[in-house]
C-alpha cells in the first residue's frame, strides 16, 4: 500500500485501498465514472499504466476532492497527421524521443474524453480545490525519488468552457492550456417518441442520407454482447477497435477490451454493447454506457475495408440515438473524432481544454509557446434538422 499524508491530500495506489467511509462521504458514485467499479475495472485490466488516486481532504480531515491518476508512456509515433509539428517540436526539445518514450502523469481518464478525472463535493471553493490538486501532484512526485526521476510532464484533461474559470488558476502554477478536439454532443429533442421521429425532424437531405444508410446496412445483423458471449467475441473486437485506434490523430494508451466483461458485470444494461455482423463474420462493435440521463459513446471498432459499402459506423452512431431516444435519455457525448459525421446526425462541438506543464522549466516555457498553436482540426459543421436546436 502506497499513502502518504500531507495536509490537504491522501494518496493511494489502488481503488481498493481507499476506505468505504471516504466514498460515502464524497457521494460521486452516483456519477459512473467516479464509482468505483468502473475505476477498479480499468486499473485491473491495464497493468502497464500506473495508477494512483488523490483524496483532497478539508481542515478536519473530511474528504472533499477525488482525482485519478494515471502514469503512462507517452510514444513519439501515438501522433500523427495535424500533431507533426508537436512531434518536430519534441525532438527539438529532446522531450520526445523516437527511442524512448515521455512518462506522463494523468489527472483525468486516459480512455475517455470528458471531464472525468477530478470530483469536487458541492460548496467547496473550486478554484481553491484545483490548486490543492496540482499542488498534491506536485508533492506526489517529488516525495518518491523514483517517480520524481522518471515523470517528464503532467496533463490534466478535459475540461469544458463551462469550467474554465476553474481549472485557468492551473495558469499560475505554470501550467498550459490548449485546445483538443471537441466532444460532439447530441440533444434529444423530447418530442422524439422514437426514431422515426427523429428522422421527422431532419431536413429532407439528411433524412435521405439516414435512410440510405439504413438500406446499405440492412443485411448487417446487430446482435447483444452480453457477459455470456463476450469470451467468443473478445480477439475479433480487438482487431477492429485497433484498426480505429491506429487511424487517431492523438492517443494516449491502448485501452485492453477484457475490461468490457467487468463492465458488462458490474454495470449489465447500463453498459452498452453491440456486435454487427455480415453474415457470420464480425466487421463492427460499438460500446457506450449510460451515466444519469446520458449516452456516452465509447470505443467502436470497424472494418474499414466494408464501411463504405455497408455505411457501418453510420449506422452505428442512428444506433446511439435509438437507444438514447428507447431509454428517455437527454443526451449523448459522442466523443472526439469523426466531427464532420457526427455533426450530420445531428451533434453539436462541445470544445475541450486541456492543461500540459513539462518538469523542466525553461522547456516548460517554450512549450507553452507551441501549445498556443494547437488548434483542433477543422471541419464543416452541419445542420441537419429543420430547426436547429
Amino acid at each position: 500500500m502506497f499513502c502518504k499524508n500531507t495536509n490537504t491530500a491522501l494518496f493511494y495506489s489502488s481503488i481498493d485501498k481507499i476506505p468505504a467511509k471516504t466514498w460515502e462521504i464524497l457521494g460521486c458514485e452516483n456519477n459512473i465514472y467516479f464509482h468505483r467499479d468502473f475505476l477498479k475495472s480499468i486499473e485491473k485490466n491495464h497493468p502497464e499504466i500506473t495508477f494512483s488516486y488523490i483524496i483532497l481532504v478539508d481542515d478536519n480531515s473530511i474528504p472533499i476532492a477525488f482525482s485519478s491518476i494515471q502514469i503512462v508512456d507517452f510514444f513519439m509515433n501515438s501522433i500523427q497527421n495535424d500533431f507533426d509539428f508537436l512531434k518536430n517540436l519534441g525532438r527539438k526539445l529532446r522531450i520526445l524521443k523516437d527511442s524512448k518514450p515521455l512518462r506522463l502523469l494523468i489527472s483525468g481518464n486516459t480512455f475517455v474524453s470528458g471531464e472525468h478525472g477530478v470530483f469536487i463535493k458541492q460548496n467547496q471553493d473550486k478554484q481553491k480545490v484545483i490548486l490543492e490538486l496540482a499542488k498534491a501532484i506536485n508533492h506526489f512526485v517529488s516525495s518518491n525519488k523514483e517517480l520524481k526521476n522518471k515523470i517528464d510532464a503532467f496533463l490534466l484533461k478535459d475540461f469544458v468552457n463551462e469550467s474554465l474559470f476553474i481549472t485557468d488558476e492551473l495558469k499560475t502554477v505554470s501550467y498550459n492550456p490548449f485546445s483538443v478536439e471537441p466532444n460532439m454532443l447530441l440533444n434529444i429533442d423530447e418530442n422524439w417518441q422514437n426514431f422515426d421521429d427523429y428522422l421527422a425532424s431532419m431536413k429532407t437531405k439528411f433524412r435521405v442520407k439516414a435512410k440510405k444508410a439504413y438500406s446499405q446496412s440492412a443485411s448487417i445483423k446487430i446482435e447483444e454482447i452480453t457477459s455470456e458471449n463476450i469470451d467468443n467475441k473478445v480477439i475479433e473486437m480487438t482487431a477492429l477497435y485497433k484498426k480505429v485506434a491506429e487511424s487517431s490523430n492523438f492517443n494516449l494508451g491502448d485501452f485492453n477490451l477484457e475490461t468490457y466483461k467487468d463492465f458488462k458485470d458490474k454495470f449489465d444494461e447500463k453498459y452498452i454493447l453491440k456486435a454487427f455482423y455480415l453474415q457470420d463474420k464480425l466487421v463492427g462493435f460499438m460500446s457506450g454506457i449510460i451515466n444519469n440521463n446520458s449516452l456516452d459513446a465509447h470505443f467502436v471498432g470497424i472494418d474499414y475495408s466494408l464501411n463504405r459499402e455497408y455505411a457501418i459506423y453510420q449506422r452505428m452512431l442512428y444506433s446511439y440515438i435509438e437507444i438514447a431516444i428507447n431509454k428517455n435519455l437527454k443526451t449523448i457525448n459522442f466523443g472526439r473524432t469523426a466531427s464532420e459525421i457526427k455533426s450530420s446526425v445531428g451533434a453539436i462541438p462541445q470544445d475541450l481544454t486541456m492543461y500540459l506543464r513539462h518538469k523542466k522549466t525553461i522547456t516548460n516555457k517554450i512549450l507553452k509557446l507551441f501549445l498556443q498553436r494547437i488548434q483542433p482540426t477543422p471541419f464543416q459543421q452541419k445542420f441537419p434538422f429543420k430547426k436547429q436546436q
